[in-house]
């Protein structure tokens, strides 16, 4: 295969990455969680936290703060396990979530890095904006 194919064949692997990264990436992405993420990390508890505890933290309602760890547990950031009626959340140590994350972002970077270079000098931005002229 010649290089651009070789290319092409990693940017499709890519786009794979991405679809199997996307929950993660939309966790990460909402600044509410960012939030919780942070405050539950502060808090250091091994044993999970409850809702109740990152409500505390947050200026968030049990009920969102319910849906946004919904959503990190559907992502593989963190897991809930629970004691009679109470429900604890915990981050997950099995990691793979963000390890496909690393992986499609180092994948990512070692696509662009091989790319051709795009720099140009403005002179020559100018020029190609006026067509040549």
């Amino acid at each position: 295969m010649t290089d651009k194919a070789d290319i092409r064949e990693e940017i499709l692997q890519l786009s794979e990455e991405f679809k199997n990264c996307r929950r993660i990436l939309q966790a990460f992405g909402d600044e509410n969680r960012q939030h919780m993420i942070v405050e539950m990390l502060k808090m250091g508890r091994c044993g999970g936290v409850r809702v109740g505890e990152i409500t505390e933290k947050t200026n968030l309602s049990r009920p969102a703060v319910s849906h946004h760890l919904k959503i990190l547990k559907e992502a593989g950031i963190v897991k809930m396990r629970k004691e009679g009626t109470r429900n604890y959340y915990y981050f997950d140590t099995d990691n793979s979530a963000f390890d496909g994350l690393l992986s499609m972002l180092a994948h990512s970077k070692s696509i662009v890095e091989r790319l051709p270079e795009r720099h140009f000098e403005k002179d020559e931005t100018i020029k190609e904006d006026n067509g040549g002229a």
